[in-house]
């Protein structure tokens, strides 16, 4: 059962889907779906040696509030494409984060790099609407799904040609993950049944998610060190969103993240 903080995000990412579902008909999403852009390639984009960086566009945490006093996203994304980020994540959950799907096409048509769309998807209609949108991957929570959704809303993914991010919060929700077809993991150290953070879980999971599947940490990144860290547990990327849309050089950030490399892997 979702409980908690989840549950409540949850919610009010069905009100807005319900909200836009009813702006569009069936067959006006099925022409935009259509007419998007090809999917570029998530698991070939974190594929590159040492430590990729996810880099986050949201303006604001429902726990945290504001992050920054002036959203620009297309701005933003391109300093952290400046900066060297492999792939960036657009939320586009609005009364939780404050973000919106047209944030998400808007940078779409200014970057190259693989876009994911990071919401509470629990609805095929955010799955197509995502596509439509010109993302090349979604975001889906192993916590907010049944297994059967889960692996039904990563078919469907997959077969639009996109890529399931799916984030796991133990060893039961990968296993669960893996499942379902998983192609990319994210271990998010973050709870968001509670909102603790448990900064061990990457090193606890990489050995179940197996060497061949990228893995990527989310949630406590708070700088190059924890970075440096997570790439020595095992990481192949690092999911970053509140340290990057805090600082004044978005850019060097995502730099600085992208060298955290020293320590050695965990064998």
């Amino acid at each position: 059962m979702v409980t908690g903080l989840l549950a409540r995000l949850v919610a009010a990412a069905e009100r807005q889907t319900a909200r836009r579902r009813a702006r569009i008909s069936p067959g006006e999403l099925d022409r935009r779906v259509a007419a998007a852009p090809p999917p570029r390639d998530l698991v070939a984009a974190l594929a590159a040696p040492g430590l990729s960086v996810i880099a986050e566009l949201k303006p604001r945490s429902p726990v945290k509030g504001p992050l920054t006093g002036d959203y620009q996203p297309v701005e933003r994304a391109l300093a952290y494409v400046r900066g060297g980020a492999a792939a960036l994540s657009v939320l586009t959950h609005e009364e939780g984060f404050g973000g919106r799907v047209e944030d998400l096409a808007a940078v779409r048509a200014h970057v190259g790099v693989p876009l994911v769309r990071k919401d509470f998807v629990v609805d095929e209609f955010q799955v197509r609407e995502a596509r439509a949108a010109g993302a090349d991957a979604v975001l889906l929570i192993v916590a907010a799904l049944t297994p059967r959704r889960l692996a039904e809303l990563t078919e469907q993914v997959h077969r639009l040609g996109m890529t399931a991010l799916v984030e796991v919060h133990d060893a039961a929700e990968a296993r669960t993950a893996l499942a379902a077809g998983a192609r990319v993991i994210g271990v998010n150290h973050r709870d968001l049944r509670d909102f603790t953070l448990h900064r061990d879980l990457t090193a606890r999971l990489r050995p179940l998610v197996g060497a061949g599947r990228p893995l990527v940490a989310e949630s406590g990144v708070r700088g190059p060190r924890d970075a440096g860290r997570l790439y020595g547990e095992g990481a192949d990327a690092v999911l970053v969103g509140e340290t990057l849309m805090r600082s004044a050089d978005p850019a060097a950030a995502v730099r600085a993240l992208a060298r955290a490399t020293a320590l050695p892997r965990t064998p």
